[in-house]
């Protein structure tokens, strides 16, 4: 069943006539591609299985509520049924989430005689979705990443290497996020690795289990490369180091973020790229390995990422750049400037509440930190009604996603 809402808040057109965006996932990063293409004119429509934020936006002009966005089937399903309904042939197609960039890839021969789609083929979208593949090809691309065993029975536990912490992470984190919550856990002793390797084959199977050295240090560790990536080069590009993440331990998501320029993790990044065969948007999540100073690579996003919006603030507006390249319009290089900061407060406060108690954060450094910010994920002057609704909306979401 769908439900259809919708919005006469848009603004005068700038964009190319007849083409618009239609966004799959109307979370804070949706409600990000909307506002960049928005204002600029460009009709957006949104499809969303949840309650999300975008549907109060000023910059989308219509939200059509379906009843699946989780399986493969029921995806593309919807995506074809609101392409002929709406008429939307020839729209820019924006993924949000992993299981929707799978499910376009696995399908994008067929999406692409209606849509836009610039998902690339499975094959390069399966090298990133899929962790036991990212670690083997950077490995054979000589691209660091932490040490990794995949074992696939309880008997190939005692090659792990325990002289250090490791942790236990799926391969695909959809299969394992939709019924832990967790990104990964921490294993220190042979006995919780253990117990850790049969909950999670019991949630996966053991086939998609990963244990991986626990690389020291926090969050801010954490660095990204982010890029506008076609033709093997990358046409826009922003480096990023995540202050903080929400949880602190195994941040599923960044909820404060600064531009940075880290000249050393674009060519790793633009190896990898190549590697693989990549078009598109793209995230690439390295941490800091303090004992030898090298960023080891840990995830690869081939969508849009969270903080992507902080790219406009730095001067690289990836979704409007990506709807131009998508069109066959120009695409100036651009880099994003240095010195830009992210938040998204409704991690990030919680986050720092539970930090201060452990005394692990300190009060009047991270007020301060927060005057700096440039943008917010939701709340914008230009557009308050996600802001609000958002508050609204905070025990659904506590439900639906632990926020």
């Amino acid at each position: 069943m769908t439900t259809t809402q919708t919005s006469g808040r848009g603004t005068a057109r700038t964009g190319p006539p007849g083409v618009g965006a239609l966004v799959v996932g109307g979370d804070y990063q949706g409600l990000g591609i909307a506002r960049s293409l928005g204002r600029r004119g460009i009709p957006v429509v949104v499809v969303d299985d949840e309650r999300s934020v975008a549907r109060v936006s000023r910059y989308v002009n219509r939200v059509e509520r379906v009843k699946d966005l989780r399986t493969e089937t029921g995806t593309v399903d919807a995506l074809l049924d609101v392409t002929t309904r709406l008429k939307l042939d020839g729209w820019v197609l924006y993924p949000t989430r992993e299981e929707t960039v799978a499910a376009v890839a696995a399908n994008r021969d067929l999406l692409a005689t209606r849509l836009s789609v610039s998902t690339p083929p499975l094959a390069s979208v399966e090298a990133a979705w899929d962790k036991r593949q990212t670690y083997q090809v950077a490995e054979s691309l000589g691209v660091a990443v932490p040490r990794c065993w995949f074992p696939t029975s309880e008997a190939e536990l005692d090659a792990v290497d325990l002289t250090s912490p490791v942790v236990l992470k799926p391969a695909i984190k959809e299969h394992f996020f939709y019924e832990t919550r967790a990104k990964a856990w921490r294993v220190d002793t042979r006995q919780e690795l253990l117990d850790a390797y049969r909950r999670a084959a019991a949630i996966t199977g053991p086939g998609e289990i990963i244990i991986q050295e626990l690389v020291p240090g926090g969050g801010d560790r954490q660095v990204a490369y982010c890029a506008l990536f076609t033709g093997g080069e990358s046409v826009a590009e922003m480096t990023v180091v995540r202050r903080r993440q929400h949880p602190s331990d195994f941040g599923r998501a960044s909820t404060f973020v600064e531009t940075v320029d880290l000249p050393e993790l674009r060519e790793p990044s633009v190896r990898f790229l190549r590697a693989i065969g990549y078009h598109g948007l793209v995230e690439l999540e390295y941490k800091r390995d303090p004992r030898d100073g090298v960023p080891k690579l840990l995830d690869v996003n081939a969508r849009t990422w969270g903080y992507h919006s902080l790219g406009a603030a730095a001067g690289v507006d990836f979704p409007y750049l990506l709807f131009r390249e998508q069109l066959g319009l120009p695409v100036e290089r651009a880099h994003a400037r240095p010195g830009v900061h992210w938040v998204r407060l409704l991690t990030d406060l919680p986050n720092a509440v539970r930090d201060a108690r452990a005394g692990q954060l300190r009060v009047r450094p991270y007020l301060r930190s927060l005057r700096r910010a440039d943008t917010e994920a939701v709340f914008s002057w230009r557009d308050p009604l996600p802001g609000l609704y958002e508050i609204a909306l905070l025990p659904y979401l506590a439900v639906r996603r632990g926020l």
